[in-house]
């Protein structure tokens, strides 16, 4: 049996509901959402397009690789208008490197990530057991899910309040709204085509609708991932950027 065929039955087996008879706490449907969609460590190439309210769009393309649950650094591939522009998260610090400029400069979780309806805790801390308090909401309908309330244990945490909807088969998201202090929605998500990367299966789109501007949404797919991948821990030091 080839490589390639391993993986997909690896996907297959692994992806199955029989693992998951038991009802969940809501800590550990918080812990596979983080499992799946950031792994520890990993290599990936993800794309995001931004569709704006005027009916324009703006496309991205970048490469991220990740250590541990508190490094993450991304490179613009494109357009080439970014190509250069890099991104670093060491713990709770975030930065963007501007090549026009030769510096980085410190970036808020909250901000938009490049003016599209995803922000940068979205793509650079994705962390749901640190930030977050989870509890399992009663099952509603459909009953083929699990709806999971998170609540930020700090000012830190990418949205102050997230509800989030996980299939009870694979227990991959489906769905999530996310909620200022005040209550209001801001945005929401929907979690589509799953796809086996390398033996690990997860949605390969996230489309983020923007509740307060309607017409706007971005959308992020992730073209290929290799959880595993371990970089050098000096690709994550500020001074590297731009090299």
């Amino acid at each position: 049996m080839t490589k390639t065929s391993l993986l997909a039955v690896a996907c297959l087996v692994f992806g199955t509901g029989t693992a998951f008879a038991n009802p969940p706490v809501a800590d550990e449907l918080v812990r596979r959402y983080d499992e799946v969609m950031s792994p520890k460590t990993f290599e990936a190439v993800m794309e995001m397009t931004a569709h704006r309210q005027d009916g324009t769009t703006r496309s991205y393309k970048l490469r991220v690789l990740k250590l541990g649950n508190d490094k993450l650094r991304a490179w613009f591939l494109e357009p080439a208008s970014s190509k250069g522009q890099e991104m670093l998260r060491v713990d709770d610090n975030m930065w963007v490197y501007m090549p026009n400029l030769k510096r980085a400069l410190r970036i808020a979780s909250r901000e938009s990530f490049q003016g599209g309806d995803f922000n940068n805790g979205d793509i650079m801390r994705v962390n749901y057991v640190a930030d977050y308090t989870a509890k399992l909401l009663p099952e509603s309908t459909p009953s083929s899910v699990w709806v999971v309330e998170l609540s930020a244990k700090s000012s830190e945490a990418s949205y102050d309040r997230v509800r989030l909807w996980l299939d009870k088969d694979k227990r991959l998201p489906v769905k999530a709204e996310y909620y200022a202090a005040s209550g209001k929605l801001l945005r929401s998500a929907s979690f589509e085509a799953p796809k086996c990367f390398h033996g690990l299966e997860r949605p390969s789109r996230i489309v983020m609708r923007n509740e307060l501007v309607t017409k706007r949404f971005s959308e992020m797919t992730m073209v290929d991932l290799r959880a595993g991948v371990e970089a050098p821990a000096q690709k994550f030091v500020l001074d590297d950027l731009g090299r």
